[in-house]
């Protein structure tokens, strides 16, 4: 593959306003959740931080960022593909503020007002296993993944101004959903089909289907600064896929160093466009990946159970869940290594979420414990656990800030 490498890595920090919705008040309460007060222990790490190496120049695009896939929105920043993932767009302006959670063995999707910390509604998910909820590329709906009954599966649409489901339409075994940079097609990520499907994100008629029969378990994605290529995990069988999005074609398959008994899950491309992050739920940390040549540079242990990747909306630092041990690793793109573990108190099992709009909360299901995770990010407390539905997974918390969105729990760009 022809593509040009860069190795300076620049990690800014810029100040944007933020936009910031409240709760609106009469909401009628549900379920209350636990509000607790305790510190959690938390393991400090120092690390050194690098010189920092030379920003490009002011407007001058790096030449990663200059032949973006036709029809994507522009970089607006030379080193930050998440600037603008600051400030809420207009179009959501008149959306509900709440946190949506699938609760994948209930078939249920649990809403909860952030402010209260209380489950103000609950509703059929339209499908026997919901597993994600992702906001669409214009931000005016959310989706609700359905992969089970196998063979089948559907999509519930709601009204993030109401929050309140539509009616379910079939859409053939959707444990994921992405969108194309360009946000021409809906990819649903038909993991028991092993196959990546391309649809029509308007008529919801698919369009195109890429077999991906050597990556067991296609999972999770994300896109390169360009958008035209994108890194996917492959659960079952330890390695990553390449694709080029344009042709729609696989571009290489990469074992991973553990081998088949690996298990990677989510993908997060840094800030800066040059590494990609895969955490790994049977490694236990993180594997970096070259995100110029797809090749694999490194691996840091982040504890038992590695599983979600969350970039901060300062784009300072990336939150990384481990599932299996009830922590959250801190990784800093200044220091280029972990700065922190935060361990929830009374034990967890943090899984996949996201992070508030003024980015002072994360939101993370617990997945084992069937309870959701309000966790102060500022000062490093748990401000509740918030009883839901069995086996809550993909949650998102929305509106969030960003121009688009590339799909799963809300990866904004």
């Amino acid at each position: 593959m022809n593509r040009q490498r860069m190795f300076r890595r620049c990690a800014p920090h810029l100040v944007v306003s933020m936009l910031l919705l409240s709760a609106p008040a009469g909401c009628a309460a549900g379920d209350a959740g636990t509000v607790v007060a305790e510190q959690s222990r938390t393991a400090q790490i120092t690390v050194a931080t690098p010189a920092a190496a030379a920003a490009p120049t002011a407007g001058v695009l790096p030449p990663h960022m200059t032949d973006p896939l036709p029809g994507m929105p522009p970089p607006l920043s030379a080193t930050d593909v998440y600037v603008a993932d600051r400030e809420l767009s207009p179009t959501v302006a008149d959306h509900r503020p709440l946190v949506y959670v699938p609760n994948s063995k209930s078939s249920t999707v649990s809403v909860i007002d952030p402010e209260t910390f209380r489950v103000i509604d609950t509703y059929a998910a339209g499908g026997s296993e919901p597993q994600h909820v992702v906001p669409s590329y214009d931000l005016q709906t959310l989706y609700v993944t359905n992969d089970l009954p196998i063979g089948a599966g559907s999509l519930l649409p709601i009204d993030p101004r109401t929050g309140k489901p539509g009616e379910p339409f079939p859409v053939r075994d959707p444990y994921n959903m992405y969108y194309t940079p360009d946000g021409r097609y809906a990819l649903v990520v038909a993991e028991a089909d092993k196959s990546l499907d391309f649809y029509d994100p308007r008529t919801w008629q698919k369009t195109h289907a890429m077999a991906v029969p050597d990556c067991a378990g296609v999972d999770h994605m994300d896109f390169t600064a360009d958008g035209r290529f994108a890194l996917v995990s492959c659960e079952f069988n330890g390695r990553m896929l390449v694709f080029d999005v344009a042709e729609r074609k696989v571009v290489k398959l990469v074992d991973l160093p553990g081998g088949r008994s690996g298990m990677p899950q989510d993908v997060k491309l840094s800030p800066d466009g040059h590494t990609f992050f895969v955490a790994d739920m049977t490694a236990d940390g993180i594997y970096l990946f070259d995100a110029h040549t797809f090749e694999n540079t490194g691996f840091v242990p982040t504890g038992k159970g590695t599983h979600g990747l969350y970039i901060t909306r300062d784009s300072a630092q990336m939150l990384i869940t481990n599932r299996h041990e009830g922590s959250v690793s801190v990784w800093d793109f200044a220091a280029n290594g972990l700065v922190r573990k935060w361990f929830v108190p009374g034990g967890g099992s943090p899984d996949m979420g996201n992070i508030s709009a003024d980015g002072r909360v994360f939101w993370a299901s617990g997945r084992h414990h069937d309870e959701v995770y309000a966790i102060d990010i500022v000062n490093w407390n748990l401000l509740a656990r918030i009883p839901v539905g069995k086996g809550p997974h993909g949650l998102t918390i929305w509106p969030q800030p960003g121009r688009y969105s590339t799909g799963h729990t809300g990866v904004m760009r």
